[in-house]
């Protein structure tokens, strides 16, 4: 108990103290001509590593749609259940009423993929995507839904996703974190936690504010910059205290814990020279920000957020999330979530347009999707309520089919019946897009070997170019 006691602590330390503290102990680069001090430890945890096989993926942006988005109103097209509009349930929900979708689907590309008018610029690259309609979930909890969604568990505090990701192939940018989230939902830090992993593999949480005129990103994480202390100072304070560490972890005999916390703060001082430019978006083109629809007051937030994700991947961060909440709609749905469409459907489209263009979507995973769907009956008049035995997500990139829809629900949207993946086998699949074996990628703690699928998970082959 008090391992993983201590471990939480570890893992609660906020970047503001991350800031002020400014010591530690894994020093690995020169910073503006300045020599870092030799690590304390024989092993670089944040070095990249090798994947364990071929992978098609050396990165991945997660667009996570808190509050489980309706897969019948967006990417799952279920004419009989227009056809049904109106008409009373029997079995599954006795005496509920089933909503024919108020929008219109249409055939887009080459691949004739079915989605939603409230998608129209996303649409065109309809060749690009690979709609998963045969999603399921355990629970039509949103809590409960979303850490499963992030870490494969639902009764127990494990590892995110991200922090997977990264304990198996590193970072190729030691002057940023390896995963970052930008605008998380939930609420909870267990969503981008490391658990029982080193802390050094837990996702750094940044915001990213600002709009109308203003197209500089306030700091993204508190106290990025000493106020005190330049560059050269800062240095010889963290190589005293350095030394102060390699004497406890000598005696300590190379803690796992004292490691991580020192790279940490190592990091911290690193992100300072490389992270507030990235997040400043001053220098980018008028016509690019026009793209990502920032200015616009519908998209400009989920804007920046998105072309903030373009440069941390071109950067050489591993796994981002990029986090949109306001997917919750039981009531005035025909309103609330044409307004959620239109706030992410210009942006991602301009990501994935950029991605393209640069050469970077057949080595980037893009993922999109919530937690759990929405029924197929109306709560109300003008709702839909919680569905987590069939809902969409799809991918894009990273060695995944363009143009496939794989797995489907029944014809009212209910229940996935065919091609059906859990998180597990969603999990499973995305790690083997990025070189990485599911029942191989362990970590042994409390005596036991632990994975991310548990004991579970299959690879969707049937998705893999």
């Amino acid at each position: 108990m008090k391992n993983h006691n201590d471990n939480l602590a570890a893992q609660a330390i906020s970047r503001r103290d991350v800031m002020r503290a400014l010591t530690g102990g894994l020093g690995l680069l020169a910073l503006n001509g300045t020599s870092v001090a030799a690590p304390l430890f024989a092993e670089d945890m944040l070095a990249a590593k090798a994947p364990m096989i071929p992978a098609r993926a050396k990165r991945v942006i997660f667009l996570c749609m808190s509050g489980a988005p309706s897969h019948v109103d967006t990417f799952d097209y279920k004419p009989e259940l227009a056809t049904n509009h109106g008409k009373t349930l029997s079995g599954y929900r006795q005496g509920a009423k089933l909503l024919g979708s108020p929008f219109q689907f249409k055939q887009h590309g080459q691949s004739g993929l079915w989605i939603s008018e409230l998608f129209p610029h996303l649409a065109k690259h309809a060749d690009d995507l690979c709609l998963l309609r045969g999603m399921h979930t355990e629970l039509p909890a949103h809590a409960q839904a979303q850490t499963l969604q992030h870490t494969g568990s639902i009764q127990f505090v494990r590892p995110s996703l991200g922090a997977w990701s990264l304990y198996g192939l590193g970072t190729e940018n030691r002057n940023l974190p390896g995963f970052v989230t930008i605008n998380p939902q939930g609420g909870r830090a267990q969503l981008h936690g490391s658990a029982f992993l080193p802390a050094t593999y837990q996702g750094l949480k940044i915001g990213v504010r600002g709009g109308g005129n203003n197209r500089r990103a306030q700091e993204p994480v508190e106290d990025i910059k000493n106020p005190r202390q330049n560059n050269k100072l800062q240095r010889k304070q963290l190589d005293l205290v350095q030394k102060l560490n390699k004497e406890y972890a000598r005696r300590e005999k190379g803690s796992d814990e004292i490691a991580a916390v020192t790279e940490s703060y190592e990091l911290a001082f690193r992100m300072q020279a490389e992270l507030p430019d990235l997040m400043d978006l001053s220098s980018v083109k008028s016509s690019t920000l026009e793209r990502y629809g920032i200015g616009t007051d519908a998209t400009d937030g989920f804007g920046r957020q998105c072309l903030t994700a373009l440069h941390l991947a071109q950067a050489g961060v591993r796994f981002i999330e990029v986090g949109q909440g306001g997917w919750d709609h039981h009531r005035n749905m025909r309103e609330s979530l044409s307004n959620s469409c239109r706030g992410i459907d210009q942006p991602i489209a301009a990501l994935l347009a950029d991605l393209k263009r640069k050469r970077m979507l057949d080595d980037t995973l893009v993922i999109w999707g919530g937690e759990f769907g929405r029924t197929p009956y109306a709560q109300g008049s003008d709702g839909r309520d919680h569905n987590n035995r069939g809902f969409t997500t799809w991918m894009a990139g990273g060695g995944v089919k363009g143009g496939l829809s794989y797995g489907s629900t029944d014809e009212l949207g209910i229940e996935a019946v065919a091609g059906r993946l859990s998180i597990h086998d969603w999990h499973a699949t995305i790690l083997h897009l990025m070189g990485l074996d599911h029942e191989r990628l362990t970590y042994n703690y409390a005596g036991r070997d632990f994975r991310l699928t548990d004991v579970h998970g299959e690879v969707a082959q049937q998705i893999i170019v």
